[in-house]
């Protein structure tokens, strides 16, 4: 029986701020056909606001990556949903609604965040049942736009975020029952100083609780340093790849990996660590 070949792409930001034909050039040649694109991170000049975005940006990126055979695997559109400020926060979810009303111009399905911070950064606020609830009035009138339009809301939860752990990832889409709805799972994502040891369980966790609602795998890794996390490039650090390549591989076949913050002189490393890992397993 032929498997699946694993479905690897990277954030397009990753390789810095370089002309399009370049970006495209460099995906073709690692053999990356997905990306995630955001599009403020990597061509700032024609997202002078968010706002601000025509159908013709959309089109305008939309076909060269379409032309290239890359296709985008998430828009990434990463606002602060939970801002303490009332007004940014309406400014935060209005830049969201337009990329979810344009994902279609742009030959995406899905606009992905994560959930941001109630505080000016990191603040253990974070961690109250008062900022999950101000996620879940997010999410409802995001899900329900995507529903209005066709797309798909990823949300990504995050270490230090209101959304850090997969239990709540779940908590959050029984709350907001949208097929419109699913989740971006960054298993590194989920990392603390408190659990890694524990990282077999977090991960079978998170893949058992989200199972199907996952809609694309991001892929990092990272290393224990004087105590706290810091990401390193994929296969250099001490992040569990194999249960997440095998769901991958027999219950999700076809599913997106994005690769992310593994900068372009360990790309070709990465890669071949992820791709022999996939084919033994």
């Amino acid at each position: 029986m032929m498997s699946v070949p694993l479905q690897l792409g990277i954030r397009a930001h990753d390789f810095g701020q370089i002309p399009l034909h370049e970006l495209t050039i460099k995906l073709q040649k690692y053999g990356l056909s997905y990306i995630q694109f955001a599009l403020k991170k990597s061509f700032p000049e024609s997202a002078p606001r968010l706002s601000a975005l025509s159908p013709g940006t959309a089109a305008h990126y939309g076909e060269a990556f379409r032309q290239a055979g890359i296709r985008i695997a998430v828009l990434g559109c990463y606002v602060n949903i939970v801002d303490s400020d009332p007004h940014k926060r309406e400014e935060a979810l209005s830049d969201f609604n337009t990329h979810l009303r344009l994902a279609r111009d742009f030959g995406a399905s899905l606009v992905g965040t994560e959930t941001g911070s109630v505080g000016n950064g990191y603040t253990s606020d974070n961690f109250t049942e008062d900022a999950f609830q101000k996620v879940v009035a997010s999410v409802r009138v995001m899900a329900a736009e995507a529903e209005r339009l066709g797309v798909t809301v990823g949300i990504e939860a995050g270490l230090n975020h209101p959304l850090h752990t997969a239990p709540l990832a779940r908590r959050l889409l029984d709350l907001v029952p949208s097929p419109n709805l699913q989740v971006i799972l960054d298993c590194a994502n989920l990392m603390s100083p408190d659990n890694y040891l524990e990282q077999d369980f977090v991960i079978e966790e998170a893949l058992e609780i989200l199972g199907n609602r996952i809609a694309v795998i991001h892929l990092k890794d990272f290393e224990m340093k004087e105590g706290r996390i810091h990401i390193v490039p994929v296969g250099q650090g001490l992040l569990q790849f194999a249960p997440i390549l095998r769901y991958m591989k027999y219950q999700r076949p076809h599913i997106q990996g994005i690769l992310e913050s593994t900068p372009e002189i360990h790309l070709e490393k990465s890669i071949a660590f992820l791709k022999g890992m996939y084919e033994e397993i």
